[in-house]
């Protein structure tokens, strides 16, 4: 006598199709170079099992293999029952709440999602936002999993529909997925939002979202769950995480403090060599050595933080020596933006003045980027 399928693995069926077509378009974006690496750090999939695939085939065929790998536990399951006899039915509901632990879930799709964006976080803008304490606070001691804890539930008592999930990385920071709803719509498990916190740091990056009414709603969570009292965005953004991390910690200038500190400036400067031709003449030679030191003074002798561009805004009031004129009865101010661009703007603002393109020293509105840690500029008349 065959048995027909229980309700609630009808509905445990319907549910690992949305969690299917997740895991395909997830596998899908992930470059076939990197397929095995990924795959390795979700950890999900044994060895033996990604040993039964063939990662030569075409895409289409791999994706649709993976994603059959982490549904065959509920396959199996639901066969087996089909054709069990009933005394041994008991057995088959313990095989079942096996495979349910088991089998791959919205969780674990969510966690391969935030592996792949972490190896290709560059694709992301990102925004950082400073939090404070109040006055007389003092620091305490901080619990990842309460921190944890405490996120994901102001986030599920403020709005219903959302999923929020974590995955620890190096430098005692957590990665946060959280794929947003409304009242009446499921989480858009495809459009989500990103937050990288580094704990007992009143520092966190989150990348851009379309939803920007749930910014106050993030802002809130993370400012409570880190212990913190207020948080603010700063006018820092760029697509490399690890740059806007080593500016907000000032660690630009420390890993490549000694970089090549022990050749002579003018070596460096000129790139003389004991084996220069003696034919080559340098004009200008106390110059150059002259730019040379000035470069290295403002900007160090080491790589700068990769940033791809400085925005400066110029609000200021018409000023003339001449009474009379429209713009002299012109009460608001003129407004005027200015935007430098590069792919990686500070190392081209410090080649400028030793290729002669700008005199030395450059202005201090282009070489106090890492330092005041911003590349949003609003210039006023004082």
């Amino acid at each position: 006598m065959r048995r027909e399928p229980a309700g609630d693995v009808v509905r445990a069926k319907e549910m690992d199709e949305t969690v299917s077509e997740f895991f395909r378009r997830t596998i899908l974006k992930i470059p076939l170079t990197e397929m095995m690496t990924i795959l390795k750090t979700w950890n999900f999939l044994s060895e033996n099992q990604l040993q039964t695939v063939n990662f030569r085939q075409r895409k289409e065929s791999l994706v649709q293999d993976l994603v059959l790998l982490c549904e065959v536990t509920v396959f199996k399951m639901i066969n087996l029952e089909h054709d069990a006899t009933l005394w041994f039915f008991s057995f088959l509901s313990l095989v079942r709440k096996r495979c349910k632990e088991n089998r791959a879930s919205l969780n674990d799709a969510a966690l391969l999602d935030i592996i792949y964006t972490q190896f290709h976080r560059h694709q992301k803008v990102w925004d950082v936002f400073q939090m404070s304490k109040g006055p007389g606070e003092d620091t305490d001691l901080f619990d990842m999993e309460q921190f944890k804890s405490s996120f994901k539930k102001i986030l599920k008592r403020a709005l219903k529909n959302v999923t929020v999930s974590f995955r620890d990385a190096e430098e005692n920071a957590v990665w946060i997925r959280i794929a947003w709803g409304t009242q009446y719509r499921k989480p858009n498990q495809y459009k989500p939002a990103y937050v990288v916190y580094y704990s007992q740091t009143p520092y966190a990056f989150t990348s851009s979202s379309q939803l920007k009414s749930n910014l106050p709603l993030l802002g809130q969570a993370l400012t409570v769950a880190s212990k913190h009292h207020q948080i603010v965005k700063m006018d820092l953004r760029s697509r490399y995480l690890d740059s806007l991390k080593a500016i907000v910690f000032k660690q630009y200038n420390q890993t490549f403090e000694t970089h090549n500190s022990t050749t002579p400036l003018q070596e460096r400067s000129l790139g003389l060599d004991i084996n220069m031709d003696s034919r080559i003449i340098h004009e200008n030679k106390t110059e150059k050595e002259r730019v040379q030191r000035v470069t290295q003074e403002i900007f160090g002798d080491y790589p700068q933080p990769r940033l791809e561009f400085a925005q400066y805004k110029l609000e200021t009031k018409f000023k003339s020596d001449l009474n009379g004129g429209i713009l002299a009865e012109r009460e608001e101010p003129l407004r005027c933006l200015v935007k430098f661009s590069s792919p990686h703007l500070l190392e081209a603002l410090k080649s400028l003045a030793p290729a002669g393109i700008a005199d030395a020293p450059l202005s201090p509105l282009l070489t106090c980027i890492p330092n005041k840690g911003m590349n949003y500029f609003k210039i006023r008349d004082k």
